[in-house]
């Protein structure tokens, strides 16, 4: 059975951890700057339910360097579970804050994924906003299962490009799985961040702040893309609530049942 580390919860059996956007942050860079291959995976909902539903991806969740809490529910979840004060550290927001501590320490990057009009768009906004920020690397890969030789040949252009953080785009589950096959081929710190290079490209909007607050973003997501998200957000968002709350609620009576016989021993 996998074992929650110490700051983080299991969430449908898999682990989301306790951080911040500053801890997460200065864990990437701090990586990179010592070379390590680790990959980062910003969970939500989906991510939840995905690996719920097949064993091999909760392994490829579970295996992850840091789980970041990208969606609320996963949030109020880890505040449910006993972590106080949580955060939500979502992608979009954690790759400009990564790109603007990676100019400031001289740490080159790279993006891989998105379609070629959103990465070449993201490319320009990131070297628009950081001017110092060292772009190593930016590919965008067919939309199809590539062979050992072509993977072989990408892992041998990103290190030989230099970076040291690569964010992936791919979308869930193709990202996590390929960062998973990557660790320790490829020498950087892989950090998986889904929609954001649509997002900060412009390519696709964003739910206003408010209802990103709300945990209300799937509903904005939902009437712009219904015919890709449909099964995302109404087959396995309630799935998501009744089987989360079904292990809150068993969790909490472990912990009555608890409680009572340490009462009992201690009489």
């Amino acid at each position: 059975m996998v074992q929650a580390r110490p700051g983080s919860r299991l969430m449908l059996g898999m682990r989301v951890d306790a951080t911040s956007y500053a801890d997460a942050a200065d864990r990437i860079l701090s990586w990179a700057e010592s070379g390590d291959s680790r990959y980062v995976c910003a969970a939500t909902v989906n991510n939840a339910m995905e690996a719920h539903d097949r064993p091999e991806f909760k392994r490829t969740m579970n295996e992850a360097d840091l789980v970041t809490p990208d969606g609320m529910p996963l949030v109020w979840g880890l505040r449910l579970l006993g972590v106080a004060g949580q955060t939500r550290v979502y992608g979009p927001d954690l790759t400009p804050l990564v790109c603007e501590m990676a100019s400031d320490r001289g740490v080159p990057v790279g993006f891989y994924g998105g379609s070629p009009e959103a990465l070449k768009t993201l490319v320009e906004t990131m070297k628009r906003r950081f001017p110092a920020l060292e772009i190593a690397y930016a590919w965008s890969p067919p939309f199809r299962d590539l062979s050992p030789e072509e993977e072989a040949r990408i892992v041998e252009e990103i290190n030989g490009s230099g970076a040291r953080v690569l964010f992936i785009g791919l979308g869930t589950p193709k990202q996590e799985e390929w960062m998973m096959r990557a660790r320790g081929d490829v020498r950087a710190v892989m950090v998986g961040v889904g929609a954001a290079f649509d997002f900060l490209s412009g390519m696709k909007k964003q739910a206003p702040r408010w209802m990103q607050a709300r945990g209300l973003e799937w509903l904005y997501r939902l009437t712009h893309e219904p015919r890709r998200l449909w099964r995302r957000y109404v087959y396995r968002n309630p799935r998501f609530v009744i089987l989360f709350g079904a292990q809150v609620l068993r969790e909490k009576a472990g912990s009555g049942r608890l409680s009572i016989a340490r009462r009992g021993v201690s009489r």
